[in-house]
């Protein structure tokens, strides 16, 4: 007569750390399929109930399900000296770090296969390996971008001091242009998604033209406002300050803005003294980010301009319109969390 397995009552605690296992796209499988073994043997599951629905032999279920009954988590861990021991050893490795650090001669990186020619006495796998665990990329670069500009600081804290604390009264707008947007159709209808397979896109397109979008983010509302153009000289800006002007009709309106030429032409600086409750304030040079409309302009680029199909600069007009309408009903403010602290790379 076989014998009876432990019951397993999991913890709070355990099942949320069981349940983070085998979500993280990091877990090994082995280890996901522990956790799994566990959290249906808590939900009252026969070993022959859990054997059909993971696919698993009865010891595997067995073993991890008796291991856990009596060690909890740890019971999940593997052994130590489990495995085949290491060939190469500490010197190997540091070498292989090292040397994947430094830039090959002639080249900009090494790939694993050079490098393994290059240390010799080593696979191409190994040095893989090592790199992987040592979290070196050598065939990756990241760009970053330091502003010298020295104001940086008076800059910053004043445009995070609207965001965080504005005047009593006044409106922040946050304002920018997205320039040199495509209209581009295609030469064949796309292919929808369907169970099993994406959808699918011509890869010839036209070129039906480019507008300019000029638009304003509502820094505490979330509502956007914006209208498109043909340019983007300061006669449009010019413009957009007007549509600007007559949608928020009272209170002070705080403008932030980057240093592109045309927001500081002299039209715009004649226009500004008349309108002297609209104030323009300057992000730090190389630090848009800053500007929250640059968020909202990638949420238009990824939800609309990416995937999107227009056989005519009329059209491409409209969809954007359509889609700050409809953006604006369910508008929200983003949750601004940068304090001014310095950064750091």
């Amino acid at each position: 007569m076989a014998r009876a397995l432990p019951r397993i009552d999991l913890t709070p605690q355990e099942r949320r750390e069981l349940d983070r296992i085998v979500r993280a796209d990091t877990s090994e499988q082995r280890a996901v399929l522990r956790a799994r073994i566990v959290l249906l043997a808590d939900e009252m599951l026969s070993t022959q109930e859990i054997i059909n629905m993971l696919g698993v032999s009865k010891p595997v279920v067995v073993k991890w399900r008796s291991r856990f009954a009596r060690d909890r988590l740890d019971g999940l861990r593997d052994a130590p000296g489990r495995g085949r021991p290491r060939i190469y050893g500490p010197d190997t490795r540091l070498k292989i770090a090292t040397e994947a650090c430094r830039p090959p001669e002639g080249a900009t990186h090494w790939s694993t296969r050079e490098l393994a020619e290059h240390i010799g006495g080593v696979s191409h796998v190994t040095v893989h390996r090592v790199l992987a665990a040592e979290r070196i990329k050598p065939h990756l670069q990241e760009m970053w971008l330091n502003s010298q500009d020295p104001d940086f600081e008076a800059k910053q804290a004043e445009i995070i001091g609207l965001y965080l604390d504005p005047p009593e009264g006044a409106l922040v707008l946050c304002v920018d242009e997205k320039t040199g947007v495509q209209a581009l159709g295609r030469k064949a209808p796309d292919k929808p998604v369907r169970p099993g397979a994406m959808a699918k896109r011509e890869f010839e397109y036209v070129r039906h033209g480019t507008k300019s979008l000029l638009a304003a983010l509502a820094v505490h509302e979330g509502t956007v406002t914006g209208s498109c153009y043909d340019r983007h000289s300061n006669v449009e800006f010019l413009d957009f300050l007007r549509i600007l002007d007559r949608t928020y009709p009272s209170g002070e309106l705080h403008l932030i803005v980057d240093n592109l030429s045309v927001h500081k032409h002299s039209n715009i600086r004649n226009w500004l003294e008349g309108h002297p409750r609209i104030k323009l304030h300057f992000t730090p040079t190389h630090a848009s980010w800053l500007n929250q409309i640059e968020l909202w302009f990638s949420i238009l680029g990824r939800k609309l301009l990416k995937r999107g199909i227009f056989n005519s600069t009329d059209e491409l007009v409209a969809k954007i319109i359509d889609y700050i309408e409809r953006y604006n009903q369910s508008a929200r403010p983003f949750q601004w969390t940068y304090t001014g602290d310095p950064l750091t790379v």
